[in-house]
This record gives structure tokens, C-alpha cells and sequence, in this order.
């Protein structure tokens, strides 16, 4: 029944109410167990992790071109609830925004200054190797783990009229309605919840690195908590107005606030470089895809650790923000057949991604390689001010970068709440204000916890954890879709011999 809270959400909320007491009363013990559980799984199932999450973009791809593509995400007379620009901003604020903005200058210029993937750190080859592995990590890979989960969910809600869970989407291999879904759709929880804890946690480190940056103040877990309180109250207030105000005006406010701020260093950036760059990369992206999707570097152990410490771990990054991002892009998106789906999830945010870290993180190679700054040696969440710092109006567009970030934050917060009352009420797609006002003090409470017992090391070790077995559920989602449609057809062509 919609709305009722079930075993489900007491199930999730005491699991993530453990971790939290855990963290609060022997945060070593939860850094260092977090950790152990982090590199084991990076170490046995690497190559677990390359050949499924490929395996996931094949399947997008093979929706595109199929005849699957006409099939309708609803009803035959649904028709879209968003226009393309509102939903192409939800998509894109949901999926990506906050790490975007903490990652656009720092990962490439780390790549290229501080740990190049297979080149000599510093050189012009770091350069071009630096852009085309940013690429990889916020590419087709990426949007193709969100894509499926958000097909499973939009096919089965919206065409089967089942309930906009995880478990449901797994009703043509197993009984769903005992314990067995129940389980399910706790992995989906906890995954989701430390998925975006992740990036809460992202959120307030930066938003504390570019006020320290700008005004000398120094970084500490008390002032990135007081910007957790403060953020979880603004996200609150918005989760209260619903999907169609809060929501979607946050989207397009973080959209527009983004594409000021990228226009700018397009403007006044090294704009041939940063053409030139993306260009370069968009090459060597598409000629060399096969290649990095699958590789684990079983000879070289340097190698093998930055594919740990990097694509590994966006692999699993993606993989516990799917059931939070699917769910909420699923809800957004009925009315839309498959193939236009798949097509506006896999590349438009994709493309967007390139030109975004061609500029900011272009930018940022050219201003150190070429005209001596030294962006690199600053913290990871003070890249972004670094690199304004060189730009005329610094402080206006780091005030400006602050404020997009806190309104990022506020939106991933406002849709985690709205897809966690959603997966915790038995799929309702108008969740209970309660339900969703707990969630959001959940998660602000992991994120806060999990910084205060190892600072975004730990945050990020037990979203690894926690994304792996989540992994094995999207596998069995991905069969779940494929015998469905297989279903489908069968009965459309008996239809029309009849």
C-alpha cells in the first residue's frame, strides 16, 4: 500500500542508525574496517567490476538501435510530464552536479601533475592521457549504470504498473513479495544512502575549501558540520514543496548557474586550448573505449593501484548512486519511449560532462603547464578556487562556484529523500513528508559521521562496500528486462497473428 512504512524502511534506517553509533563511538574502528572491506573487494573483483559495468553500456547501446527502442517507458498514450530542457536539467543535476563541480579542475590536473595513469607525470602526453581517462570515468560507462537501473524501474512502474521499487523490477525471475524482495530493496537502500553520503560529504568539504580558500579560514570537521546543518535544513524546507516546485526550480537554477559559470572560463580561459583539448580527447575517447573498459593492469602493480584508487572506485561510486539516480530519472521520465531515453540519458549528459572538464580541467593543465600557477599542489577541494584565482572577478565567481555547489547539495539531498520515502513506502511516487524528513536526517548524519571517523577516505570505503553486492542485484535487473521485453514481443505477435 503507498505511503505505509513497512519493514523496508525499519530495516534500512536501523542499519544506517548502527553504522552511525558505530561511527560516533569508535570512529577508528569504523575507518579501519571500512577500509580492509574497500581494498579486499578492489583487489579480488577489480575485473568483476570493468566487465560488468561495460557489459551495462552494451545493453544501453543494443535499447538504442533494437527494435526494443519503440517500446514506450508507459502507457501508449502517456505523453512526457517535463519539457526536454527541464528534464535534461534533471537529469543532469541528479546524476552528476556536485561531483562535477568538485572534480572539474582537480581530476584532471591530478591526473596530469600529481598521478598520471600510464604516462610520465608533467608531460604532454599526461595531458592528453589525463583528459581521455576524466572521460572514461564520467562517460558512457557512468550514464550507462544509471540508464539501466532507470529503464528497469520507468518499464516496469509505468508499463507493468508495478510498484517503483528495485525488488519489482525482479518479478519475472522470483517471487518479490516475501523476504526475499524485502532484502533486495534494503541493499538498494543502504547502497543508495552511502552513494550519497559520498557526495554530501564531496559537498561540504568543498563548499568549507573555498570559503577557507577565500577568506583564510582553516578547513575543519566542526565548520564542514555546521555546512551539513545548514544545507539539511534548506533541503528539507525544499523536499516539503514537492517534485514539481522544489525539485525541478533547484535543477534549473543549478543548470543555469553552471552554464554562467562555464561560459566564463570559456570567455576568458585558454578557449583554443581547451577546443583543442576536447577535441583531441573525444578521438582517442572513442578509439581507445575498448581498451580502458577493460583495463586491470595484472602485471604492473602502480598501475593497478590508480585503477583501484580511480576507476574502481567511480565504478562503484556510479553503481550506489543508481538506485537513487535511476529511481528518480524513472519517475521523470514516463512518456518516453526507450530509445529516446537511452539516447538523451547515455549522451547528452555525457557530451555536456566533456565540454565541462575540457574547460575547467583544460584550463587548469594550461595555467600549470604553461604559464607556471601551481593549481596542483593545493587541496583536492580548492582546485576549482585555484584555478578562478587566476581569472579576472575571482571573488565573484567563487562566491558564484560556492553557491552552486550549496544549491547542488541541496537538490541531491531534496531527490535523495524523495527516492528513499519512495523505495521505503513500497514504491509511492508522492512519498510521505515524515518518511521523506527522516531520510534526510539520516543522511546527513552518515555523511557527518563518516567524515568526523576518517574524513572523505572512510566516507568513500564504505560506499565501495556497500555498492558491491548492489552490483549483483543490477545484474539480475539487467536479465529481469531482457526476458521481459522478450515476453512482450511474444504476446504482440501473437496478437496481431490472431
Amino acid at each position: 500500500m503507498p505511503n505505509r512504512i513497512g519493514a523496508v524502511f525499519y530495516w534500512s534506517a536501523g542499519i544506517i542508525l548502527a553504522l552511525v553509533t558505530v561511527g560516533v563511538f569508535f570512529p577508528d574502528f569504523l575507518e579501519g574496517i571500512t577500509e580492509q572491506a574497500q581494498t579486499m573487494i578492489s583487489t579480488i573483483f577489480g575485473w568483476y567490476y570493468l566487465i560488468i559495468v561495460t557489459l551495462f553500456v552494451i545493453v544501453c547501446l543494443f535499447f538504442i538501435i533494437s527494435p526494443h527502442g519503440k517500446i514506450k517507458l508507459g502507457k501508449p498514450d502517456d505523453t512526457p510530464e517535463f519539457t526536454l530542457p527541464s528534464w535534461f536539467a534533471l537529469l543532469f543535476s541528479a546524476g552528476m552536479g556536485t561531483g562535477l563541480v568538485f572534480w572539474g579542475a582537480a581530476e584532471p590536473i591530478s591526473h596530469y601533475a600529481i598521478d598520471s595513469p600510464t604516462a610520465e607525470t608533467g608531460s604532454d602526453e599526461a595531458i592528453l592521457e589525463s583528459m581521455r581517462f576524466v572521460f572514461f570515468h564520467w562517460g558512457l560507462h557512468a550514464w550507462g549504470i544509471y540508464a539501466i537501473v532507470a529503464i528497469c524501474l520507468a518499464y516496469f512502474k509505468f508499463r507493468k504498473e508495478a510498484p517503483g521499487t528495485i525488488s519489482s523490477t525482479l518479478s519475472p525471475l522470483f517471487n518479490m513479495d516475501g523476504a526475499l524482495g524485502k532484502v533486495i530493496d534494503v541493499v538498494a537502500v543502504v547502497a543508495t544512502v552511502t552513494g550519497i553520503a559520498t557526495t554530501l560529504g564531496f559537498g561540504a568539504t568543498q563548499i568549507n575549501g573555498g570559503i577557507s580558500f577565500l577568506m583564510g579560514i582553516g578547513e575543519s570537521f566542526l565548520f564542514q558540520l555546521g555546512i551539513i546543518a545548514v544545507i539539511t535544513v534548506l533541503y528539507l524546507i525544499s523536499t516539503a514543496t514537492g517534485l514539481q516546485k522544489g525539485i525541478r526550480y533547484l535543477s534549473n537554477t543549478n543548470l543555469t548557474l553552471a552554464a554562467v559559470l562555464l561560459l566564463f572560463v570559456i570567455i576568458v580561459g585558454p578557449t583554443l586550448y581547451a577546443l583543442n583539448i576536447f577535441t583531441d580527447t573525444i578521438g582517442k575517447y572513442i578509439q581507445t573505449l575498448p581498451e580502458m573498459s577493460f583495463r586491470i593492469a595484472p602485471t604492473d602493480a602502480d598501475a593497478r593501484e590508480w585503477i583501484d584508487d580511480w576507476t574502481i572506485f567511480y565504478w562503484a561510486w556510479w553503481m550506489a548512486w543508481s538506485p537513487y539516480v535511476g529511481t528518480f530519472i524513472a519517475r521523470v521520465s514516463k512518456g518516453r519511449t526507450l530509445r529516446q531515453f537511452t539516447i538523451g540519458v547515455l549522451l547528452v549528459p555525457s557530451v555536456a560532462g566533456f565540454i565541462w572538464f575540457s574547460f575547467l580541467g583544460g584550463s587548469s593543465i594550461f595555467l600549470e603547464d604553461q604559464q607556471g600557477a601551481d593549481i596542483s599542489s593545493l587541496a583536492t577541494e580548492e582546485m576549482l578556487f585555484g584555478l578562478l584565482s587566476h581569472f579576472p572577478f575571482a571573488t565573484v565567481t567563487s562566491i558564484l562556484s560556492i553557491v552552486l555547489i550549496a544549491i547542488f547539495f541541496i537538490t541531491s539531498g531534496d531527490s535523495a529523500t524523495f527516492v528513499l520515502g519512495m523505495q521505503t513506502t513500497n514504491g509511492s511516487t508522492n512519498p510521505a513528508r515524515r518518511v521523506k524528513f527522516i531520510w534526510g536526517i539520516l543522511l546527513s548524519a552518515i555523511a557527518s559521521v563518516l567524515l568526523y571517523s576518517g574524513g572523505l577516505q572512510a566516507v568513500e570505503n564504505t560506499m565501495i562496500v556497500a555498492a558491491f553486492p548492489f552490483s549483483v542485484v543490477m545484474l539480475l535487473m539487467v536479465y529481469s528486462l531482457l526476458k521481459a521485453l522478450r515476453e512482450d514481443k511474444k504476446k504482440t505477435k501473437t496478437r496481431d497473428s490472431s
